[in-house]
């Protein structure tokens, strides 16, 4: 049984930082493309980003240099290191687990249906 759960969301200023973790259980996501998606109050589930099972990460344009991915395996965590937030990043975030090992680009419509698994969300907002 697969269970993912998200943590480290909170409320921070503008041009602050926070750091989210996915822990991931019952399936081991280093095998698998992982990503991170948002969702903002009366719009729709966007992607951040995501790692490959060959370990590349793909970042939506609106993070970019801003947003990073890490992974802890002896954890089985994927981290999302996030800078220089705005309120544009305020929302939802949630992780989300595929059974593929690459995944498509976070732009592409296709994106949020690869996800075969979400986590319960952890809220972050930037004020």
């Amino acid at each position: 049984h697969v269970q993912l759960v998200e943590s480290g969301g909170g409320s921070v200023q503008e041009g602050g930082s926070l750091r989210l973790s996915c822990v991931a259980s019952g399936y081991t996501y280093s095998r698998y493309c992982m990503a991170w998606f948002r969702q903002a109050p009366g719009k729709e589930r966007e992607e951040v980003a995501h790692r490959n099972s060959d370990g590349s990460t793909i970042y939506a344009d609106s993070v970019k240099g801003r947003f990073t991915i890490s992974p802890d395996n002896a954890k089985n965590t994927l981290y999302l290191q996030m800078t220089g937030l705005t309120s544009e990043d305020t929302g939802t975030y949630y992780c989300g687990a595929t059974w593929g090992g690459y995944c498509p680009h976070p732009q592409l419509p296709a994106a949020r249906y690869a996800v075969n698994r979400w986590g319960q969300g952890t809220q972050v907002t930037v004020s």
